[in-house]
């Protein structure tokens, strides 16, 4: 029996040393500083579907992470957003971006941030708002994974999924 606990015991702390540091470890500011890219999904329920490539560059002056995306979308068409992040505690944020209708306010827990936004995808002529609700974790693999629902009044119409990695 006293081998069983003492197995027990190395394995359990085995299991320690191989499990991610999540609690903590996933902050805006850590991970997206830098150089990253990310490849990723859009689909609506009208059957549009895109796919795209993201060249990333963040910036952190101690307070705010200024995110450049370059997009490369599979048709040929390119975007570029910037997201500005301020950290108002452990695990908060509020960010901006230039199609976004006012803040968003990010809350992460653990290995998962979550927060939810309205934009215009029709920025230049204000048209097409629509809500993003973003989950993003931190995977065991270094890797970020975000999946996000689109809603218009309140009912689902289209889901994103983009993988960001770390060179």
């Amino acid at each position: 029996m006293h081998t069983i606990n003492i197995l027990l015991t190395v394995i359990a702390m085995n299991l320690a040393l191989i499990t991610p540091a999540a609690a903590g470890s996933f902050s805006f500011e850590n991970f997206f500083i830098g150089r990253s890219s990310a490849e990723g999904s859009f689909r609506s329920i009208t059957g549009v579907k895109r796919t795209f490539e993201v060249q990333l560059f963040g910036k952190w002056d101690g307070r705010t992470l200024t995110l450049r995306e370059d997009f490369r979308f599979d048709d040929g068409s390119r975007d570029r957003k910037t997201w500005r992040f301020i950290k108002d505690g452990p695990g908060r944020y509020r960010g901006t971006r230039e199609d976004v209708i006012g803040e968003t306010e990010v809350r992460i827990e653990d290995n998962v941030a979550r927060f939810s936004y309205l934009v215009f995808l029709d920025p230049k002529n204000r048209s097409n708002k629509v809500r993003f609700h973003d989950t993003m974790t931190l995977n065991t693999d270094g890797r970020v994974l975000n999946t996000a629902y689109v809603t218009k009044f309140g009912l689902p119409v289209a889901w994103t999924r983009v993988e960001f990695r770390r060179p």
